[in-house]
């Protein structure tokens, strides 16, 4: 599946609006525009005025279709952009050309952010050309070493995630290295509960199986050769790994490695917040405010 293919599939049957915090980047206002002409999203530029303004001027961006919030520094932009989401002028939050650490504090506010009511954490949409088909990876971006309840938070998200991008049923594979459980290996035994957890109802609306190793999870063949007997095994939607390492590592390889197209949807808060760096692709930042948008009008 080529590009605007995949982006037909994905982006929103009607089109969102997305709140930017420090608007002032070109790529970001490119990629806004981009969205706005396949009628994916409409925006909101939160900051500095002028300079968003000189910024598009000079590189030839037509932002005229968004309303723009002038905000004097990153911090009342950042407040702004939740602002907007919070009074409902906007159904998602993106990140511009600010730290990361700024917006994630407008968010957490405990009395103008958008808290949720769990742990927010990263995940990642991830279409492969190779298997054909979309994972949603979890989380390479934001908890560092998630003990037991925050991996069952973090399923929670990837979950929403995935049933926001249309996944009635989502099929969660709990990452280790091995399928056994290894008193040694806190993720095996992590996995084994989260397992437990679910089939006692304590994770709802999916079906986890873990320890499994990323072979087992992705291919039916590696399931069947290695006696592996499991609805997820072969079939999994959502790849939860047990550090930031592992997942920041995985990720990067479908992406860098095996050509996969990456989108980042920050999940937990009142609402989906796209972060994007200057890493990222421009076709993945658009991609990004694809699945937060249809996520966002999904939830």
């Amino acid at each position: 599946m080529d590009f605007a293919a995949l982006l037909a599939q994905t982006k929103p049957p009607k089109r969102q609006t997305v709140a930017v915090a420090a608007a002032e980047d070109s790529v970001v206002l490119q990629t806004l525009v981009d969205a706005y002409k396949e009628g994916i999203a409409d925006a909101v530029l939160c900051g500095d005025e002028t300079r968003i303004r000189e910024i598009a001027q000079a590189k030839g961006i037509d932002i005229s279709p968004f309303a723009i919030m002038h905000a004097a520094d990153e911090k009342k932009a950042a407040a702004a952009a939740v602002a907007a989401v919070r009074e409902g002028k906007a159904d998602m939050l993106m990140k511009g050309l600010l730290q990361t650490s700024s917006l994630l504090k407008a968010v957490l506010d405990k009395e103008h952010g958008l808290r949720g009511s769990g742990l927010i954490s990263h995940v990642a949409v991830t279409y492969s050309p190779i298997l054909d088909r979309t994972l949603f990876l979890s989380d390479g971006g934001m908890i560092t070493y998630p003990d037991l309840a925050a991996k069952a938070k973090i399923i929670d998200n990837a979950v929403l995630a995935a049933k926001g991008m249309g996944v009635v049923l989502p099929k969660v594979a709990v990452l280790a290295a091995v399928e056994t459980v290894n008193p040694d290996m806190q993720p095996t035994i992590d996995a084994a509960a989260l397992t437990q957890m679910n089939r006692r109802g304590q994770i709802k609306g999916c079906i986890v199986d873990g320890p499994l190793a990323m072979d087992v999870a992705l291919s039916p063949y590696a399931a069947e050769h290695k006696g592996i007997k499991s609805e997820v095994a072969g079939y999994a939607d959502i790849l939860i790994f047990p550090n930031i390492e592992a997942g920041n590592c995985a990720l990067k390889i479908f992406t860098c490695a095996a050509n996969g197209i990456f989108g980042g949807v920050v999940m937990g808060a009142a609402a989906p917040i796209v972060l994007s760096s200057r890493g990222d692709s421009e076709q993945g930042k658009l991609f990004s405010i694809a699945c937060a948008g249809k996520i966002a009008m999904n939830n």
